[in-house]
């Protein structure tokens, strides 16, 4: 005797049933859903709680930054590696009585020499400031935040010397130039 082998449409029949009963079961009314339901109606009936007040609102207070015209603390150390011992006593003083020029409240490094005019025998060198204004500066003039004093103007740079603290409540003496922009 042969086994038998299984009967392809029976076997197809009956697994479609089984899926149909599984499925009809499974879209029955009671889903078991009622008690939230309940909840959710319960929920929406209650008196709604006190709302809190906005909270006031405040205002905010620009900071204003008045440091401007001290010394940077990214720039060099004016007397590096000095002693008070070694360090000669100073004499040097800026003039803080005499009017102040329109130049000298831009930080040096802010200002450009962008030409220079000779009259006579007067050499004047003209200096760009960070707004684009382009002022006229011969020698004795001041530009920088450090009482900068023009010494010399020439074709291709100016001279000038600064009067900047030199950390022990004196003052001294720093040469500086600022050469043609091209």
């Amino acid at each position: 005797m042969q086994p038998r082998r299984p009967d392809t449409p029976r076997l197809l029949r009956t697994l479609a049933l089984s899926l149909l009963m599984g499925t009809l079961l499974a879209c029955s009314g009671n889903d078991g859903m009622e008690d939230l339901q309940q909840y959710i109606v319960e929920v929406a009936l209650r008196p709604g709680g006190p709302v809190e007040p906005v909270p006031e609102f405040v205002s905010y207070e620009a900071f204003a930054y008045s440091a401007a015209s001290m010394r940077s603390p990214f720039d060099v150390p004016i007397m590096a590696g000095t002693n008070e011992a070694q360090a000669p006593v100073s004499i040097v003083e800026p003039d803080f009585d005499r009017p102040r020029e329109p130049l000298e409240e831009f930080a040096l490094s802010n200002l450009s020499m962008v030409g220079m005019m000779t009259r006579d025998t007067n050499t004047i060198a003209l200096i760009q400031d960070e707004n684009g204004t382009v002022h006229r500066v011969s020698r004795g003039s001041y530009l920088g935040r450090n009482h900068g004093r023009v010494v010399r103007v020439t074709s291709s740079e100016i001279e000038l010397i600064e009067i900047v603290p030199s950390g022990d409540g004196g003052w001294v003496e720093r040469p500086r130039t600022l050469t043609l922009q091209r």
